[in-house]
């Protein structure tokens, strides 16, 4: 069977990711803001006896080679073998995406220009000049509606029946003679001579250094010109140039609607109110939905202890080894699963569906300013976001960050957001002292004082990342491109199953991984005693004093301490420690848990100190395995446990004192 490699390459939220998703059937997210994509995705679509081999790259607005999206989508233009490169255009947006058609044309020779969103262009009063375009660029150009399937088997053809060209010849003025004069000293067939020299006036030691390694050996070229802003003047002279009289536009209504909202979103005033409230509204719903799931949840699988301890006694399994699995292991993951999952299911389908929308872009550029002053990247808006979900997956979404220095201060200030597996105890512990359990409104207030909290982490990123950039991370905020995406609406079932799948029983499934030997651990604890007292006994002793001093007590301590597997387990371990068992405790109702905590002497500063240390004390292990692996340094690692303990214990103890 013949195949055909294709590159896709276009512009962040110009449906590039849901073009390959359609035609390879993989489930890539194509989210409404840039940055999705840093790495190359591969997937294969047959059509007509012939295997189309495509190649996601990352969404890019030139290839300059100066963000890790350029320099990733460049490398693989100018050094992998393929045969087409297809650039995705916005068709609302044509100008930004020929731009990177003319760049792409100057390094292959065989490119089509696929101009995507067109449905939405109509809706805007936009038309386009089809073969007007095709005779200006030299290539062929494909309308598509990718996300209603629309115009994909006309891509395909286009693409088989697709044949070279010459490289494309861009006047760049005053480098002409530069670029002349390199050309002559360049010998190769394999790699566009014009490129490689305009690379070498520009002093690019990357790719000079690439271009050396393949044995196209230069130095530096001495020149006395702008290059960069030389070229970027060309092209957007050649862009102008080509659409002329191209592209048409009869009105502005929904333009203009787009721009009365984002008066409001973007605004100094009301931006910061409004990004909350979304926050609040998202918190109200999961607090309100996911409590009769969770109890059906517990009840199911509690169900189930008989039968399974029964089953292993007929087996001949040792009594030990019955309670170990029942009692450590299988109680611990359904009180893991029946915690986190309802929430889960709840929260990231809202979340998803917000990033979708276009809302999180909205709220980067709104912090931009502050992390400006904070000397750390606007893009780490966008990290913190994903850390409500999980911290794990906001330290891994730093990776869109190009600075090295910001990615590790958003990495170290990520667990400043409280993440999903955390929401289920605090809203039993902020129920029951700060709102009460038979209040009329007590999910609106619940979601309030989350909200505060929320507020609260936000502001303690902007502190300690102002230090980390004053301290041992110094440098200056890096300049990036937020562009702010139309709103689109998103596909409701789209996004369920996306935030099902790719989130809530991801992160399920790394918190169950950890659930057990988390629930083994316990299990020995709690179990093995030394002259008739418990180990888990032992270890409260020990832990009281300090506790007193932070307004809590040995027991609170140890389940913040031997909760770091897994967040969603602090709450039955203290339960454990209180009522003296060997196993997890189930609680029908927050009635039964309030009585247990009030009659071990909780108060209401007692559960204050309680959830500030629950939520700045250190990342779950998952999160600290994530950040040791992103960061691939132990200082950093250890400082990501020692910023916000220190900052937890300090609250704790003002807390406690005043």
């Amino acid at each position: 069977m013949k195949k055909i490699k294709v590159a896709l390459i276009g512009t962040p939220n110009v449906g590039k990711s849901t073009i390959y998703n359609q035609l390879t059937h993989h489930h890539e997210h194509t989210g409404n803001w840039s940055g999705k994509t840093v790495g190359v995705s591969y997937g294969e679509c047959v059509f007509q006896d012939i295997c189309y081999c495509f190649y996601d790259l990352p969404g890019t607005y030139s290839l300059n080679s100066k963000s890790k999206e350029e320099m990733v989508a460049t490398d693989f233009i100018v050094f992998e073998d393929f045969d087409v490169a297809v650039v995705v255009c916005d068709a609302t947006n044509l100008e930004k995406g020929i731009k990177l058609v003319l760049q792409t044309k100057e390094i292959c020779k065989n490119v089509l220009v696929c101009v995507n969103l067109i449905d939405e262009a109509v809706k805007k009063g936009i038309s386009i000049d089809k073969e007007l375009l095709e005779k200006r660029l030299d290539s062929s150009v494909i309308f598509t509606s990718a996300k209603n399937k629309k115009g994909l088997t006309d891509l395909l053809l286009a693409i088989k029946n697709s044949i070279d060209h010459d490289y494309l010849v861009i006047d760049y003025g005053l480098l002409n003679p530069y670029l002349d004069k390199i050309i002559k000293k360049i010998k190769t067939k394999r790699f566009n001579s014009r490129f490689i020299a305009l690379k070498i006036l520009e002093n690019n030691s990357y790719y000079m250094k690439k271009f050396n390694e393949v044995g196209i050996m230069f130095k530096e070229y001495p020149i006395y010109i702008d290059v960069h802003l030389e070229v970027a003047l060309k092209i957007a002279k050649k862009t102008k140039e080509v659409l002329d009289g191209v592209v048409v536009k009869e009105c502005f209504k929904s333009d203009f609607l787009e721009r009365k909202i984002d008066r409001f979103l973007t605004s100094k005033i009301w931006g910061i109110p409004i990004m909350l409230a979304l926050l609040f509204l998202c918190f109200y719903l999961t607090i309100i939905g996911a409590n009769y799931p969770s109890s059906f949840l517990f009840s199911f699988f509690a169900s189930f202890e008989s039968p399974i301890t029964n089953f292993l006694v007929s087996l001949s399994f040792p009594s030990f080894l019955v309670s170990l699995i029942v009692d450590g292991i299988y109680k611990t993951l359904y009180w893991v699963v029946s915690v986190m999952l309802p929430p889960m299911l709840i929260f990231f389908p809202m979340f998803t569906f917000l990033e979708n929308l276009g809302v999180l872009p909205r709220i980067a550029f709104n912090m931009d300013r502050a992390f400006s002053k904070c000397k750390a990247c606007g893009k780490q808006a966008l990290t913190m976001c994903m850390g409500i979900g999980c911290n794990a997956v906001g330290v891994t979404g730093a990776r869109i960050i190009d600075s090295k220095r910001e990615r590790i201060i958003a990495t170290l200030t990520n667990v400043f957001m409280p993440c999903n597996g955390k929401f289920p105890s605090l809203i039993a512990i902020i129920t029951i002292f700060f709102v009460g359990l038979n209040q009329e409104y007590g999910s609106l207030f619940c979601a309030g004082i989350i909200t505060i909290f929320l507020f609260l982490g936000i502001l303690l990123t902007f502190l300690v990342s102002f230090i980390l950039s004053k301290t041992i991370l110094k440098g200056e905020p890096s300049h990036f491109t937020l562009e702010l995406p139309p709103y689109r609406m998103p596909k409701i079932l789209d996004t369920i199953i996306y935030s099902v799948k790719n989130r809530a029983l991801f992160v399920l499934g790394r918190a169950v991984s950890v659930a057990i030997p988390a629930g083994i651990i316990l299990w020995v604890i709690a179990n093995t005693q030394i002259q008739g007292i418990s180990i888990l006994a032992y270890l409260v002793q020990f832990l009281d004093p300090v506790g007193f001093a932070l307004g809590l007590d040995g027991v609170i301590l140890l389940a913040l301490l031997l909760g770091f597997p897994a967040n969603e387990i602090v709450v039955p371990i203290m339960l454990m420690g209180y009522l003296s068992t060997n196993t997890l405790i189930e609680m029908d109702n927050l009635e039964a848990l309030r009585n247990i905590l009030v009659s071990n002497g909780w108060t209401i500063k007692t559960a204050l100190c309680f959830i500030t240390l629950f939520l700045y004390r250190f990342p779950c292990s998952t999160t600290l395995l994530t950040i040791y692996k992103e960061t691939k340094s132990k200082f950093y690692t250890v400082l990501s446990v020692l910023i916000p303990l220190s900052i937890g214990v300090i609250l704790c103890l003002v807390i406690n004192f005043v």
